[in-house]
C-alpha cells in the first residue's frame, strides 16, 4: 500500500545578512545539509542534518538551531577537539550533556554576534537550565562549558586560539 506523500508547511524565510556572512566565513566547517528531519550534527560525517529554513516558525529559531549545531561540530578532531568523532558519549551522560551546553552557549554567542539574540535568549536559557539541572552534582559544569562555548564561538567567527 502506497501512502500518500505529506505536505509539510512552510513560511517565508528572509535570510539574516549577518548570519549567512557567519555561516559562510566558518571556511573549515561540516557539510551543512537541509533534510526534512530533526536538526543533528554527525560527527563521523562531520555533517550538520537540519531542516530547511522555511520549515522553522522564524529565520531567528533557524539560525539558532543551526549555531547550536555548528557548537557541536567545533568538538570534531580537527578543529577544537572535545571527543565527538573519537570518543562518542552516551545520551544524557555527563559528557553529552556537557557538550550540550557548550554547544548552546555557543548557539547563544552567535546569536548575539549576529544581532538575533533578543529573541532566541528565553529558549536558550530554557535549553541550558534543563541540561544544568541534569548535571547540579557537578558545580563547575556551566563555567567549563560557558568556557569551551566561547571557544567554539571564536573558532567559528576566525578568531582561532587555540
Amino acid at each position: 500500500m502506497a501512502y500518500p506523500e505529506i505536505k509539510l508547511p512552510t513560511r517565508p524565510f528572509t535570510p539574516c545578512e549577518a548570519a549567512e556572512r557567519l555561516v559562510a566565513g566558518y571556511t573549515d566547517g561540516p557539510r551543512i545539509v537541509h533534510t526534512e528531519s530533526q536538526a543533528r550534527y554527525r560527527p563521523e560525517d562531520d555533517e550538520i542534518r537540519i531542516a530547511r529554513p522555511e520549515r522553522f516558525l522564524s529565520a531567528e529559531e533557524y539560525y539558532a538551531t543551526l549555531f547550536h549545531e555548528l557548537g557541536h561540530s567545533t568538538g570534531h578532531s580537527s578543529r577544537l577537539y572535545r571527543g565527538l568523532d573519537t570518543k562518542p558519549a552516551a545520551f544524557g551522560s555527563p559528557t553529552y550533556a556537557k557538550e550540550e551546553l557548550v554547544a548552546e552557549f555557543a548557539a547563544a554567542g552567535l546569536c548575539g554576534l549576529t544581532g538575533i539574540a533578543p529573541t532566541t535568549i528565553d529558549n536558550a536559557a530554557a535549553y541550558i537550565q534543563g541540561w544544568l539541572k541534569a548535571l547540579k552534582s557537578d558545580k563547575r559544569l556551566a563555567v567549563h562549558a560557558a568556557g569551551a562555548g566561547q571557544k567554539a564561538v571564536d573558532w567559528i567567527a576566525g578568531e582561532r586560539h587555540r
